[in-house]
């Protein structure tokens, strides 16, 4: 979600469905290990054995949730911040 005309805090959220709380470790570790390989640091890293069903990882300009799919419904950060553009990305080849 391009967050810039809403927010003063970010430039973009990022919202991710698991399907598992296991799942959602899995997701924010798999960005954690990408973005370091780019020397991109979190502010805080992800809890290693998180069970609330949401992380956060805080890049400063993005900010990423990563949500256990019943999670991200009840709290629907997207009707939230409706007035946010929604931006779709695909997935950043390794090649």
């Amino acid at each position: 979600m391009d967050m810039r005309k809403v927010a003063t805090f970010c430039d973009y959220f990022i919202i991710a469905s698991a399907t598992s709380l296991r799942h959602t470790g899995a997701i924010a570790q798999g960005i954690e290990e990408d973005l370091a390989r780019d020397n991109r640091e979190p502010l805080s890293g992800a809890p290693t054995a998180d069970e609330s069903g949401w992380i956060v990882l805080d890049y400063s300009s993005v900010i990423a949730h990563i949500f256990f799919k019943e999670m991200r419904e009840f709290y629907g950060l997207e009707r939230l911040w409706s007035d946010a553009k929604k931006v779709r990305v695909s997935a950043r080849s390794n090649k």
